[in-house]
């Protein structure tokens, strides 16, 4: 599922009380809220889907798997999920 097929879920949804372009910029508007909550080292927690946090990742060795040479691979963040457990079981449903 894309943004534009959430949009349509949204319009399905709600009727015609929703335009698709209004649609479209309310998720737009959702993600981006929840990059700029991140980027600010913020946590987002969606009940009963779960939590996202950013985790600093060290520098560390590694190996280019064409070559076969030691490479060092940078710090950096990474955005992590951790899954509600209602989220949990009701895909294992």
């Amino acid at each position: 599922m894309n943004k534009d097929q959430f949009a349509e879920r949204l319009i399905q949804e709600h009727g015609m009380n929703l335009r698709k372009g209004e649609a479209k910029k309310l998720v737009a508007e959702i993600f981006a809220a929840l990059v700029d909550e991140l980027m600010a080292g913020n946590a987002v927690s969606i009940s009963g889907f779960g939590k996202f946090s950013v985790k600093q990742m060290k520098e560390r060795n590694g190996v280019n798997p064409s070559t076969g040479a030691s490479i060092v691979i940078a710090a950096k963040k990474v955005v992590k999920l951790s899954v509600a457990k209602a989220l949990k079981e009701a895909v294992n449903q």
